[in-house]
């Protein structure tokens, strides 16, 4: 099932420049024209923001906001997130539920997701699954993301809402951790 409207969500990055350009996946995207490059005043209160400061997480119903005013994801160093939180304290905060990195610096780590693997997720949550797998197709490891993460995007693009989103995430983790 893809998105209600059949239409593309627009993908804006916030870039922090913090990584190395040539591995940047936030970069990535946009070379590829998947997203537009936008500056921190470019963030309005009606983006939907991906933001792991927030308690609302992401689910389907924000399906209609985010196709209206676009998606955001902000692009700074796991390492010093600190920094990038005027960026991620603006729009409308929308924080991913558990899901585990397949990429090259972060492979297995819970939620410590590159932007590309982010917003690919994003989508598929939203949605649009094609749009999530053209995203993904950009990384060699893209394909591997969803692989291993398949069960929880499937589960959490089914829930209704941001509470149903957060049940899945609290049954998948019970599986996981006991």
């Amino acid at each position: 099932m893809s998105n209600q409207n059949s239409t593309t969500i627009n993908v804006f990055i916030c870039n922090f420049h913090t990584c190395n350009p040539k591995i940047c996946t936030a970069k990535r995207i946009v070379r590829f024209k998947k997203a537009i490059e936008i500056k921190i005043n470019q963030i309005k209160s009606n983006h939907i923001v991906l933001t792991p400061f927030s308690e609302i997480a992401l689910s389907p119903a924000d399906f209609e906001k985010a196709n209206a005013f676009g998606l955001i994801g902000v692009d700074c160093s796991w390492n010093n997130i600190s920094n990038g939180r005027t960026a991620l304290d603006k729009g409308i905060g929308r924080s991913l539920p558990f899901l585990v990195a397949a990429n090259p610096n972060n492979y297995g780590a819970p939620s410590k997701l590159s932007t590309l693997e982010a917003i690919g997720a994003a989508l598929y949550i939203l949605g649009d699954k094609e749009q999530s797998k053209g995203i993904l197709s950009l990384v060699r490891w893209g394909a591997e993301f969803q692989k291993i993460n398949q069960k929880y995007l499937d589960g959490y693009s089914s829930a209704k809402n941001s509470k149903e989103v957060v049940k899945k995430q609290s049954k998948f983790m019970k599986e996981l951790y006991g």
